[in-house]
């Protein structure tokens, strides 16, 4: 199975959205910079992740993007189904039914197996990805960043990119 770029890129944003403060935000120019990857194609992907309610999207020149729900009620099979669709990988089109001296329809009652193998092998792949949360890759980055040279390279960047959703309250003067 071969899912697009766009994947790799909107998991990577997630994660790295879900270590923004409360008030934090990423502009998809900013996400597109640190991950080096083009802006116009990452910011349909965050768009589709705004519209899927996982991201919220802060409009303006100082808006941005941030998590819609905690890290640990987002899971790799949602952004999946954000950027892909929750159409299955195989879809059967009957092929078996197809070509010269085709047999009756009876011959056909039962369901295809191969079409039945892949719906089964499609929702093990889609129960795991639903167990992984974007909580447990990122804690597991963490732990793995033995170093802190990762921590230190997203809090460099983040120092020059972050932005804060202004206050809600009316101002007094």
């Amino acid at each position: 199975m071969k899912l697009s770029d766009g994947i790799e890129q909107a998991i990577h944003s997630v994660a790295m959205l879900a270590s923004l403060p409360p008030d934090g935000l990423l502009s998809a120019a900013a996400l597109a910079e640190f991950h080096g990857v083009s802006p116009s194609y990452l910011l349909k992907h965050l768009q589709a992740l705004s519209r899927a309610g996982l991201l919220d999207t802060v409009p303006g020149p100082n808006g941005g993007y941030r998590l819609a729900r905690s890290p640990d009620a987002i899971s790799l099979l949602d952004i999946i189904l954000a950027v892909e669709g929750p159409e299955p990988a195989f879809r059967c089109k009957e092929i078996r039914q197809r070509g010269p001296n085709p047999l009756s329809p009876g011959h056909y009652a039962k369901p295809c197996q191969i079409n039945a193998a892949m719906l089964r092998a499609e929702r093990a792949y889609r129960a795991e990805l639903r167990r992984i949360t974007i909580a447990e890759l990122t804690a597991q980055v963490v732990a793995d960043d033995t170093d802190g040279a990762v921590a230190e390279r997203g809090c460099r960047f983040l120092e020059l990119h972050l932005r804060t959703k202004p206050s809600q309250t009316p101002r007094k003067d």
